[in-house]
């Protein structure tokens, strides 16, 4: 059994011996009982700068494979996302590439028909992320003009991801958070691209723990009063939206706003806390997935699904339930930083070549929490060849100074 040593938060080291891997199964046939989409990372070339402010150089053939490693587990890829670094490091020129490269791959996964994803579109197998992070928030005019260079800049994704075949998610805007002056505003901008989309969307709520720039979205400081401003858009265009994904980190908020959402308006849960018995249900309702974690944990939160088709709903939420502890650990606050630790994992798989982000974001935990990351996945029986995880990890803490 390997071993290594790990360092502890009081300046000590302990002994910790791996698990055996776990051997997950890809599915046989693709996933029917919850629609769920893993929110992917990029990889950026370990030659490229990579350092706050630089233009973001990725690493495209490991980008993509990752996808393919996501499809091939019976996942839809969410991409161009918050967790693809979309405004902390993911330029607007290089997330435009990477919208156009993974429609085209997700359309050759659909004229392959493997049997993960046979059936399933481009727009079942990839969704990717509509926002305005290409307007200079420092010159944005305010007021009318502002809202109406908003509503241009979320047009102009829009059609880059209509043109490329994927589903549209509106993703939260930053800008649209500065300009707005009450729900109101709010409501002319998504109800104005809700009436001109030609296919239904995934609306986007993410929550001040992601992105502190998105305070009082919707119009209002007060969950309660965003969420009937959220709930009243939504009930007006039900036929353009095809769910809402909703990072707040609250189950008892998501579980009442589920139950009050228009008949097929899928809850596309967010809530990388609480997704084992969001997943799960209620008996009455339960909620899809939109879920950064599900990167980290694809092998696992595949054969969850698996067992929900296969009518096993207690295996189904023990899986789930051995990986949370890890979901909790990788979004601890400050949660931004959440996407170091889902890289961290995919390095230590030998998803990627080198422990590198773009914008600099690789030292956004500690070398501590970075090893009871290690742990964590390892517990959950991530680890598809633990003696390559040990190597890298023995690897990172050695030219860290741990044990030298």
């Amino acid at each position: 059994m390997t071993s290594l040593i790990l360092p502890t938060p009081d300046g000590g080291t302990r002994e910790y011996r791996l698990n055996s891997a776990t051997p997950w199964a890809r599915p046989a046939a693709p996933l029917t009982s919850r629609r769920a989409y893993a929110a992917a990372h990029v990889i950026p070339e370990v030659t490229a700068d990579n350092t706050p402010g630089a233009p973001a150089r990725l690493d495209w053939d490991a980008t993509l494979a990752y996808r393919h490693e996501l499809w091939s587990f019976g996942l839809g890829v969410a991409d161009a996302m918050d967790t693809a670094q979309r405004g902390m490091g993911l330029d607007w020129a290089a997330t435009q590439q990477l919208i156009k490269r993974t429609g085209v791959e997700a359309a050759s996964l659909v004229s392959a028909g493997s049997a993960a994803t046979a059936g399933k579109s481009v727009r079942d197998l990839v969704s990717c992320g509509a926002g305005t992070d290409q307007l200079d928030m420092t010159s944005l005019p305010s007021g009318k003009a502002g809202v109406q260079a908003v509503l241009a800049a979320y047009r102009e994704q829009i059609d880059v991801v209509s043109e490329a075949g994927p589903k549209v998610i509106l993703m939260a805007s930053r800008a649209l958070a500065k300009v707005a002056t009450g729900p109101d505003d709010y409501l002319h901008v998504y109800s104005t691209l809700l009436q001109e989309a030609d296919q239904p969307v995934i609306l986007h709520w993410l929550g001040t723990m992601f992105d502190p720039a998105l305070a009082g979205y919707w119009g209002s400081d007060d969950v309660s009063t965003a969420t009937g401003t959220f709930l009243s858009l939504i009930r007006e265009h039900a036929d353009k939206v095809d769910g809402v994904k909703v990072s707040l980190l609250d189950a008892s908020h998501e579980v009442a706003l589920r139950a009050a959402l228009p008949e097929g308006v899928r809850l596309y849960t967010g809530d990388d806390f609480n997704y084992p018995e969001l997943i799960d249900g209620d008996g009455t309702h339960h909620s899809d997935a939109l879920l950064g974690i599900f990167a980290a944990i694809y092998p696992a939160a595949s054969a969850a699904l698996q067992s929900y088709d296969a009518g096993d709903a207690v295996r189904a939420r023990a899986i789930l339930d051995s990986t949370r502890e890890l979901g909790k650990h990788i979004f601890s606050a400050p949660t931004f930083y959440y996407k170091t630790g889902i890289a961290f994992m995919s390095w230590l798989n030998g998803k990627q070549p080198g422990f590198q982000m773009v914008g600099g974001l690789h030292s956004g935990r500690s070398v501590v929490h970075l090893a009871r990351t290690f742990e964590l996945a390892d517990r959950a029986g991530l680890f598809r060849d633990p003696a390559l995880a040990a190597f890298r990890m023995s690897d990172f803490l050695r030219i860290n100074g741990v044990g030298v």
